[in-house]
C-alpha cells in the first residue's frame, strides 16, 4: 500500500510491524534545545526491519538499513489527539550515517533534490538532539499535515503535543505544548 498518501491509522501500523519510538514522546523543538517558538514532531512509529534494527536499544537504537522510499515510509508520524486517538501528520526514513556510508555513499540521501538532515547528540547539551537514535541522516515530509514553514521541515508549528500522556507523565503532570493553532 502506498503510504506516502495513504493515512493509516496507529492500529493498522502497528499490525503491519510498526513500533512506537523509545519512549513514545511527542517530540518538540524544545525538547532537542531548539531556540525559537516551540514547535512539534508528533509520535514517531518506525519498522524495525526497514531501518534494519536487530536488536533493542545499546545504549542507543542503532541499525544497518539504507531504505529511503517514501511510498513505503520507515517512519510515520502521529499526533496525539484529544480523545485519545492518535492522527497521521507526517512520514520519515532515516538511514543510519555508519551504514549508510559503508554502503559507497559520500554524501547524505536526498529527495526530491534536498538532502536529508543530519541528527546526531551532541553530550555537551541536556537535549537529545537524535531522539535515542544513533547518529543518522532523516527526512520528514509533512504530507498529512499542511506545514507554513515547509514540507520538508523537521517541526510543525501546526502539529502539538498537548494531548501527549507520554509527556504529560514526563514533565511531571505539566503539558508542554507546541501550537495553540493546529489548523
Amino acid at each position: 500500500m502506498d503510504r506516502g498518501k495513504t493515512k493509516i491509522d496507529v492500529k493498522v501500523a502497528l499490525a503491519e510491524g510498526y513500533i512506537p519510538a523509545p519512549g513514545s514522546m511527542c517530540e518538540t523543538s524544545s525538547m532537542m534545545g531548539r531556540a525559537g517558538p516551540d514547535m512539534a514532531m508528533g509520535v514517531h512509529y518506525f519498522r524495525p526491519d526497514m531501518l534494519g534494527i536487530s536488536g533493542p536499544p545499546n545504549p542507543r537504537v542503532d541499525g544497518i538499513g539504507t531504505h529511503t522510499d517514501f511510498l513505503k515510509p520507515a517512519i510515520l508520524i502521529y499526533e496525539p489527539q484529544a480523545d485519545g486517538s492518535l492522527q497521521l501528520v507526517a512520514v520519515e526514513n532515516l538511514v543510519f550515517k555508519k551504514a549508510w556510508h559503508a554502503a559507497g555513499h559520500k554524501e547524505p540521501p536526498s529527495f526530491m533534490g534536498v538532502p536529508y538532515d543530519s541528527m546526531e547528540d551532541d553530550p555537551a547539551t541536556a537535549a537529545d538532539e537524535a531522539h535515542h537514535f544513533a547518529p543518522h541522516y532523516d527526512r520528514h515530509v509533512w504530507v498529512h499535515r499542511e506545514n507554513p514553514i515547509g514540507v520538508f521541515a523537521q517541526f510543525n508549528p501546526r502539529v502539538d503535543c498537548e494531548h501527549s500522556k507520554a509527556n504529560h507523565l514526563a514533565l511531571g503532570g505539566r503539558t508542554r505544548h507546541a501550537a495553540h493553532s493546529k489548523r
